[in-house]
């Protein structure tokens, strides 16, 4: 069967990748590193892949702010080509330093090339780097093609720069703001973590086919990666037995999700 190609950058302090495409080739996908140079100068590489995923790490040192710098190249030298591979349906992925560079490219919560950004990802109120694992609830009324059949997961999270808010808005426009971006998040911390509007954990677009999570699914795609993994042994023979998507390691049930939608 025909595997579907995922671009997973990498260099420039990108550093989740190897362990991005490893969990990629679990799910189905055959998984294509790739240098963010090599793509800012052929983006025509992009019309063959069905998914591009933006891994977690620290581009360029998060000087500036946390994905500015790698967001102003893309955005430089690749605005028509992303926009038109978002328009035509295939998936953009952005975990962690790749939401933030997705919010600063101005492609979450709305894709659209004259779309306003209405959203920033800043520093957790905690004023710290945060590095545990965390409960999210899904929203399954969300439009989105990665959190199929999955109702609530762990995930470990591990950032400094985690705290969605929203934009300095117009007067009178903070409300309906607030609901666009509520419709639109289709995972939520189950707890107060870092300070997040409305616990919010993830965004997608309207299409459902880009999607920003601060959780890292690349780092929960085998039980044994989960703290608690000894006590989820019943977990663990029930998906040897039923092989059902729901069973999976959620990170992986993610990944799956993304490669099922492409078939």
């Amino acid at each position: 069967m025909h595997k579907p190609e995922a671009i997973v950058l990498c260099g420039d302090g990108i550093n989740c990748d190897a362990e991005t495409g490893w969990a990629l080739n679990l799910a189905g996908f055959e998984p294509k590193p790739m240098h963010v140079s090599d793509l800012l100068n052929n983006s025509g590489v992009l019309e063959a892949a069905q998914m591009l995923v933006i891994p977690g790490g620290f581009s360029y040192g998060d000087e500036i702010a946390s994905g500015k710098i790698l967001a102003i190249k893309l955005k430089e030298r690749l605005r028509d080509a992303l926009y038109n591979y978002i328009e035509n349906g295939k998936l953009v992925l952005g975990i962690c330093n790749g939401f933030q560079v997705l919010v600063q490219l101005g492609l979450l919560p709305f894709s659209g090339e004259n779309d306003p950004r209405i959203v920033s990802l800043v520093r957790n109120t905690q004023l710290k780097f945060i590095n545990r694992w965390v409960r999210l609830q899904v929203f399954p009324d969300v439009n989105s093609r990665f959190f199929t059949s999955l109702r609530e997961i762990e995930l470990p999270i591990r950032h400094g720069e985690g705290r969605l808010a929203l934009e300095l808005l117009e007067d009178g426009a903070k409300e309906s703001t607030e609901q666009t971006v509520k419709r639109l998040a289709p995972l939520r911390y189950t707890e107060e973590v870092n300070g997040s509007f409305d616990r919010i954990a993830a965004l997608t677009n309207p299409a459902g086919n880009v999607l920003g999570l601060m959780p890292h699914p690349e780092a929960f795609v085998r039980w044994t990666q989960n703290p608690s993994w000894t006590h989820r042994q019943v977990a663990i023979k029930r998906f040897e037995r039923t092989n059902s998507i729901a069973e999976i390691p959620h990170g992986l049930a993610i990944f799956s999700n993304a490669a099922a939608s492409l078939n």
